[in-house]
């Protein structure tokens, strides 16, 4: 039985963890960022990398250390119906909601939309998604060498091109990023902003649902013990913050310089498109666009098969993996054909919702061996959280929803109540309200069990 891992080791889980959180479609989310952060791209890259990057190893570290069998067993020191809930709706935000549309929709962007008449956009993207859906249900229905063929093969090749690419924009920068004002709040509150734009990579989420994939190959590798485990995998998480973090913050700069010489986009996969025709013209174009698209449909297969099979194993008795895989899939091909803008625009909402509550949930969890998951400490952050993430959730609705009087009533009641409310950090205070009331009435009640 180890106490650590060899060097080669680390490194290879630190790869593992990489591949797991770097998808495809969050190359979109730091290059539109740099576009509107302009000349405040650092402070804002900072605050994405904390959020994209700093949270889901945090998220791993924190399965490891309350020893959880998955994320329904880490949420359920709160209660069985919070943590069926709670997994429910991580799951469905990271699959056919949000995650899997969205790999079909910046697939679409950066490959096929340069290429496409305004006119037929929305006949293209149904056809497009169409096809990309029933390969992705076909693999899906049939796992076997073709997933380990595509990460074996052209992810590394998806990598390199890429890094030409994000080289090439630091050896022929499109213009200088102090060259261009910020847009919106990227003005006055960069780091918050872009603290709340890394909520869009999803990695955080997906960490809790997925960190048993790290510990069990931790634990293949020779280490048993949790707190062994914690430090080991944050040892090799290293690897994995270094590459995303490099691998982000050249996003944001050539976000940030594109303006110099191709133009705003509507999303951050037309100005990868747009940058790659820049710099290597059509063939480097279609080049990426197909990589990319190969690397779309791969994080989706994985996302239908880990949706499917944890559905099917909660709920036994409802449908068959099959029958799951064929719903999800459904629904996202539905929910894809609203457009990437519209489906990030959507997703902020639950994600402004979700995230505060999945943030607790790592604090509570890394602090398991002092609080012993002790039922009121949990039950009591868990409720404050969620009531002020409500408040966060109701800001975060498109327009057309915040015109009625009884959202804005909301939302102004808590910008006049809720301190960082603004930043979008109004569940702080309350979850560590919430988790004090906790701790003294569980001190006080086994105070008075000794009595």
């Amino acid at each position: 039985m180890k106490e650590k891992l060899s060097f080669q080791e680390s490194v290879l889980v630190g790869s593992l963890l990489f591949g797991l959180f770097f998808g495809a479609g969050n190359l979109i989310f730091p290059v539109q960022m740099g576009q509107l952060a302009g000349k405040n791209t650092l402070l804002a890259t900072i605050g994405f990398l904390v959020t994209g990057v700093g949270l889901p190893i945090l998220g791993v570290i924190a399965s490891t250390l309350s020893q959880s069998e998955s994320l329904l067993h880490m949420a359920k020191p709160v209660s069985k119906p919070y943590a069926v809930f709670f997994t429910c709706a991580l799951y469905l935000t990271i699959g056919p909601l949000f995650a899997i549309p969205r790999t079909a929709t910046v697939a679409f962007e950066v490959g096929m939309r340069p290429f496409i008449a305004k006119e037929l956009l929305k006949f293209a993207l149904l056809i497009f998604s169409l096809i990309f859906f029933l390969l992705t249900l076909y693999f899906s229905l049939r796992p076997g060498r073709i997933l380990d063929w595509i990460g074996k093969y052209l992810t590394p090749i998806f990598l390199l091109l890429l890094s030409v690419l994000l080289i090439a924009t630091f050896l022929k920068p499109m213009g200088q990023v102090n060259m261009y004002p910020p847009q919106g709040s990227y003005a006055d509150k960069p780091f918050f902003i872009g603290f709340l734009e890394g909520y869009n990579t999803m990695d955080a989420l997906a960490s809790l649902a997925f960190a048993i994939i790290i510990i069990s190959n931790v634990q293949k590798l020779g280490i048993s013990r949790p707190s062994l485990i914690a430090i080991e995998t944050s040892k090799a998480g290293l690897v994995c913050i270094i590459g995303m973090t490099v691998i982000y913050a050249s996003l944001a700069y050539m976000g940030a310089t594109s303006l110099g010489s191709v133009g705003r986009g509507d999303n951050g996969g037309i100005i990868m498109s747009m940058v790659s025709n820049h710099y290597f013209g059509l063939i480097g174009q279609v080049l990426l666009a197909a990589i990319v698209t190969v690397a779309c449909l791969k994080t989706a297969i994985g996302l239908i098969t880990s949706c499917s099979e944890m559905f099917a194993k909660m709920f036994p008795k409802s449908f068959t993996y099959r029958t799951y895989a064929i719903l999800f899939t459904f629904f996202s091909f539905a929910i894809a054909n609203m457009g990437l803008n519209k489906i990030v625009q959507l997703s902020i909402p639950v994600l402004m919702f979700l995230y505060p509550l999945a943030i607790t949930l790592m604090i509570l969890s890394i602090l398991s061996t002092v609080l012993h998951k002790q039922r009121d400490v949990y039950r009591w952050t868990t409720g404050f959280t969620s009531f002020a993430a409500f408040f966060d959730f109701c800001k975060a609705l498109p327009e057309s929803f915040q015109i009625t009087r009884y959202t804005n009533q909301i939302v102004e009641l808590a910008e006049l109540y809720l301190p960082g409310f603004d930043y979008g950090f109004g569940w702080v205070l309350p979850a560590l309200c919430g988790f004090i009331i906790g701790l003294v009435k569980w001190k006080m009640s086994d105070r008075f069990k000794k009595e």
